[in-house]
């Protein structure tokens, strides 16, 4: 009998993990990657209705996210800051090309407050420039935040993190 419910239990807990895990995901340290990849993924984001908050390092091609969710379906907390950069390609001999076609891409999908601070912070550039403080607040959504005892912590619903390149292919796998 005591088996049977410790098996029950087990069972239960996978199942509200499981189903936690779908409701929000966590992007704290990603440095971007491929626009391709990170574009099929937030379309998938975007077609589940999954809530995604940014609590850390969103750069270049992650940044895309902003864009592509519906308002209401991201956040960031107070450790969240976006980079921004120009597109780029590898070239056959290693070094960098810059895709003017990728890069109006990218500003295209931009919500309009966010191409604005990039235009008065010189444009998407080879440089990366970063968003994050109040003019992040200012522009994406603050997640909710509660009370823990002497200090506050970011309250959403339990999430799987995204947290690099490496794990955002993995994400992607499944």
């Amino acid at each position: 009998m005591q088996r049977t419910l410790l098996l029950l239990a087990a069972v239960i807990a996978i199942m509200l993990t499981t189903s936690f895990a779908k409701a929000t995901m966590w992007i704290t340290e990603d440095r971007g990657g491929r626009i391709i990849d990170y574009a099929e993924r937030f379309m998938q984001v975007r077609a589940s209705g999954e809530q995604v908050v940014i609590d850390g390092a969103c750069l270049s091609a992650c940044t895309l996210v902003i864009g592509m969710l519906p308002p209401g379906h991201v956040c960031a907390t107070s450790r969240a800051v976006l980079g921004f950069h120009a597109a780029w390609r590898p070239t056959a001999d290693g070094h960098r090309a810059s895709s003017d076609i990728a890069t109006r891409a990218m500003m295209d999908v931009y919500p309009a407050g966010v191409r604005n601070w990039i235009g008065r912070h010189g444009g998407l550039t080879p440089r990366m420039i970063f968003l994050h403080g109040r003019e992040l607040a200012a522009m994406v959504p603050a997640c909710g935040v509660v009370a823990t005892g002497d200090s506050a912590a970011t309250h959403v619903p339990a999430a799987r993190r995204v947290g690099s390149r490496t794990t955002f292919a993995a994400q992607r796998a499944r």
